[in-house]
């Protein structure tokens, strides 16, 4: 096991117990711990707060939620799933009859062994969630419901941390933190954005800013987008919400922003169709999702879209206890880190160029570019590990015919039979030598 996937685990089996909502302590305790590993910077936004048109609600306390049987014994208890109650429910403390009591009592009727996630945030009731299997084993009865909950003025709490890099250029990582013991559903995204994270602050130079997020689902990017929107609109070059990210033999796919010719979506289109990736491509739809519908709501547009391995209601633990560490896997989670790092690699290379010296090709023997004899069974003596001669010379002489500021790499890269990442090394040389500039996230004037 490596020391990150050890990391991962341990941190998994410390928040998967938290009972979260969109409020509350189990929030702000997500966020603490998560501090440990990044420098999340928490914030709040007062309960009773117009953002858009919503209202920020009162923060959801629950202490205790459970069922006894006339005898006193417990059914069920939040203490041993916290599923077990309706997430906001209102208190309760009250006998019914079991047909009375079915009537507060949530249950998946074609998975009777799973326990169903049922939320209430803007509606007032109360009530319970158990298995088919478990109500259907009660007996005719009086049942004792205890729901012991308030809600109080407080606020709702986000957190953020800001990796910066040459570009002021933004790369939102956004991801939720308000659902309960689940763990694809839940915790994959913020796992995988925490060490996502702590590869990219590894990175010797980083092109562009990255900025990781950290909310509740829905309110929480829409406070997001209240406080921070117009900076987003400003800054922002292109982002990914990150959610369901586990599944074993699961392939990584994208869901697409609603802006179109974004630069992730690019570039995934040039290595699906140039390179053989075969990466699944999800439209844009407001329909379902997360909060990339926030971030893609027509007053902001932003070029936000989603990474998935196990999507949201196609797997069968989909908001439900059937969501568990063993379904999900922490190796499918570093799996996701490696192939979103890449990506974010890949994205930074994919920029705008200037050939510094246009007026003809540059004398490249001067600067030991070219090859100093030109024998056929010397074109292809490799001085690279990586890439030979020959390929180096195509790459040169097609980046600096092509990097007039108007093109951005993959468009030179379909001239050639070459991998993406490969030009990294001929547009190195060609800095290094002062003959080429960039990457520019923006188109550029010679």
């Amino acid at each position: 096991m490596s020391e990150e996937l050890k990391q991962m685990d341990q941190l998994f089996d410390r928040l998967f117990p938290i009972m979260r909502s969109i409020t509350g302590d189990g929030v702000r305790e997500t966020i603490h711990i998560l501090q440990e590993y990044i420098p999340l910077e928490m914030e709040g936004i007062p309960t009773g707060t117009q953002a858009f048109d919503w209202d920020i609600p009162q923060e959801w306390v629950i202490r205790e939620a459970w069922i006894k049987d006339a005898e006193g014994n417990k059914v069920i208890d939040i203490k041993d799933l916290n599923l077990h109650v309706i997430n906001y429910s209102e208190p309760i403390d009250e006998w019914f009859t079991l047909e009375e009591l079915k009537k507060h009592i949530h249950i998946i009727a074609n998975k009777p062994n799973a326990v169903p996630y049922v939320i209430s945030y803007y509606e007032k009731r109360w009530g319970f969630c158990m298995s088919k299997e478990q109500l259907d084993a009660l007996p005719d009865g009086q049942y004792h419901a205890y729901i012991d909950s308030e809600k109080i003025d407080g606020e709702l709490n986000f957190a953020h941390a800001v990796l910066p890099g040459k570009s002021t250029k933004e790369v939102l990582i956004s991801t939720y933190i308000c659902h309960p013991s689940m763990a694809n559903n839940e915790l994959s995204g913020p796992l995988v954005a925490t060490f996502l994270y702590n590869r990219l602050k590894q990175w010797a130079n980083r092109e562009l800013t990255y900025r990781f997020v950290f909310i509740p689902e829905t309110i929480g990017s829409i406070s997001y987008l209240w406080k921070y929107g117009e900076h987003l609109k400003k800054q922002l070059y292109s982002g990914v919400v990150l959610t369901c990210l586990g599944g074993k033999e699961q392939r990584l796919s994208f869901k697409q922003p609603r802006a179109k010719n974004t630069p992730m979506d690019l570039l995934i289109e040039y290595l699906n169709n140039r390179q053989k990736y075969e990466m699944p491509i999800r439209p844009f739809t407001p329909l379902n999702g997360s909060d990339e519908r926030q971030y893609c709501s027509p007053g902001f547009n932003l070029p936000v879209g989603q990474f998935s391995k196990m999507v949201y209601s196609m797997y069968a633990g989909y908001h439900n206890s059937l969501d568990t560490k063993e379904v999900m896997t922490i190796e499918a989670l570093v799996e996701s880190v490696n192939e979103i790092e890449k990506l974010l690699k890949l994205q930074e290379l994919n920029g705008y160029y200037v050939n510094l010296k246009p007026f003809g090709e540059p004398k490249l023997g001067k600067y030991n570019l070219y090859p100093n004899i030109n024998a056929p069974m010397l074109r292809n003596r490799s001085t690279n590990s990586k890439i030979d001669n020959r390929q180096q010379l195509n790459q040169i002489l097609a980046l600096l015919n092509y990097s007039d500021g108007q093109h951005r790499l993959s468009d030179i890269a379909k001239t050639l039979p070459y991998l993406l990442e490969d030009y990294e090394i001929s547009i190195k040389a060609l800095k290094e030598h002062g003959l080429l500039s960039g990457p520019f996230y923006e188109e550029q004037e010679l």
